[in-house]
């Protein structure tokens, strides 16, 4: 079941609907109810405009979580999930433009799997994990790199507003462990992994970080990304696409 945020010309409302293959029929509930359609009522895709899918409390983010990427860097794989956060002023969503800051001047697309909880869920086990999400869809975890190693905390590099793409919608009947993941630049390839090259898979950083901090309905875990990072210019128009979710399209400004 895919889950989309919308909104339509006839509404100024945003509304959550069902993707199907005729469009998507608007709910009268919430993204954590069981869906009910408003009845007959159904858009075309190219009908309305897709949006952030979620409003999380927080997205949690985290670094050097693909054994490719670690490689690629000539460095040690981590002993336990390392973790950072980014604002949810930072999310745009399917088809808004990322804006690049001035005071940088080498920003980085990261084409990432993002978990979305479905559930408030504290000091859980993994094996427990699955119950309390959501779903999955594509994240671009937009960096600042010259800020990155200039700052070396994260905070910065990754806040600004526009940094934080997701979309186009939640696939909720997902098995995360083994789907294809790119990222193409104007057309070209740059990233190309699967998800069975993470080093924590999704059920062990849910659980990980609820053991730190309470997970809320609509939080965001961005789980890192693979090999092939590269920088964004003006003009550009980035795409990440993960199998059996479907594309998240930006352009850059």
């Amino acid at each position: 079941m895919k889950l989309a945020r919308f909104s339509a010309e006839d509404s100024k409302l945003h509304r959550y609907g069902l993707v199907t293959d005729e469009g998507i029929k608007p709910l009268s509930t919430g993204p954590f109810e069981e869906p009910i359609c408003t009845g007959h009522e159904i858009y075309a895709i190219s009908e309305v405009q897709l949006l952030a899918p979620c409003s999380p409390t927080k997205i949690v983010a985290v670094g050097l979580n693909y054994r490719d990427h670690a490689a690629e860097l000539g460095m040690e794989l981590p002993d336990e999930p390392l973790i950072f956060l980014k604002p949810p002023s930072s999310i745009i969503g399917p088809g808004d433009t990322i804006k690049l800051p001035a005071m940088s001047s080498q920003v980085d697309y990261e084409a990432e799997l993002a978990v979305i909880i479905g559930k408030r869920c504290k000091n859980i086990s993994t094996n427990e994990a699955e119950r309390y999400i959501l779903g999955y869809t594509c994240l671009n975890d937009v960096t600042a790199r010259d800020l990155q190693r200039k700052d070396v905390q994260f905070t910065r590099s990754k806040s600004f507003d526009t940094f934080c793409p997701i979309g186009p919608w939640i696939e909720t009947e997902l098995n995360p462990s083994n789907l294809r993941i790119k990222s193409i630049l104007n057309g070209d390839i740059r990233q190309n992994s699967n998800t069975n090259q993470l080093i924590y898979n999704p059920y062990e950083l849910v659980s990980f970080i609820s053991n730190i901090m309470t997970l809320e309905p609509g939080d965001i875990i961005a789980t890192g990304t693979p090999v092939g990072v590269g920088k964004l210019s003006s003009g550009d128009e980035i795409v990440v696409s993960i199998e059996n979710i479907g594309e998240l399209k930006n352009m850059v400004k």
